[in-house]
């Protein structure tokens, strides 16, 4: 029996360079400020330079990587003004998107978030932060989806990509993780009863309680930063 060559169509491939990459920006493998070696992660990834740029481009367009004139790719570095404009904004989006979620939801996708939530419960029981984020944003998607609003839907993926680095670190504290996953019980528990003010008023909080954690998370680092200099 003989194995045939299955290749890869190029899209593909450069979308999956793309979600590889965001995992690193995201999980700090590439630091907010670092240039993206497009060598180093072609040996790294093993691919050719041009789906790696092609997928640095898709990145650039999320707002994850800015393309600077003579220097290349640089993974984003927000400021405290821009994380609190964005997060300003994100919290807006997430209400809404919460409170038309109660009220459209369909049975099948309820049940699709239930069970994410228990899969992100167990990542949170072994403290698997990777695979509990991974699962924390697509319980968020699911819920924007569930709004069913596509204008929403695309404003809401444009936002959000600025925030993925800043959030996912934003767990890193032990407290603070502890308190994000309290309030996806209420997420749950306020979809569950079609819930709409409930639903918008705990994912205010929930953005709130974040903006807050990366505003502290940010502040330490520049303390620490000018007490080093």
């Amino acid at each position: 029996m003989t194995a045939d060559v299955i290749s890869i169509p190029r899209a593909a491939l450069h979308e999956q360079v793309a979600q590889r990459l965001r995992q690193m920006l995201v999980e700090g493998r590439i630091a907010p400020g670092a240039k993206l070696n497009e060598r180093e992660l072609s040996e790294l990834l093993n691919v050719s330079r041009t789906p790696l740029r092609e997928a640095i481009k898709m990145l650039a367009a999320e707002g994850l990587v800015e393309l600077v004139p003579n220097r290349g790719a640089i993974a984003v570095s927000l400021t405290e003004e821009d994380v609190l404009n964005t997060f300003e904004v994100m919290a807006g989006l997430e209400g809404l998107s919460g409170e038309l979620a109660a009220q459209r939801i369909t049975p099948r996708e309820l049940a699709e978030i239930q069970a994410m939530q228990f899969e992100m419960m167990a990542a949170y029981t072994r403290r698997d932060l990777s695979t509990y984020y991974a699962l924390n944003a697509r319980i968020h998607d699911a819920i924007n989806a569930a709004a069913k609003n596509p204008v929403l839907e695309t404003v809401y993926s444009q936002v959000n990509a600025r925030l993925q680095a800043l959030r996912f670190r934003s767990n890193q504290d032990g407290e603070k993780w502890k308190t994000a996953v309290k309030e996806h019980e209420k997420m749950i528990e306020a979809l569950s009863t079609r819930d709409a003010a409930g639903m918008r008023e705990v994912l205010l909080t929930h953005l709130r309680n974040k903006r807050d954690v990366v505003l502290e998370q940010l502040r330490a680092v520049h303390k620490t930063s000018k007490g080093a200099a």
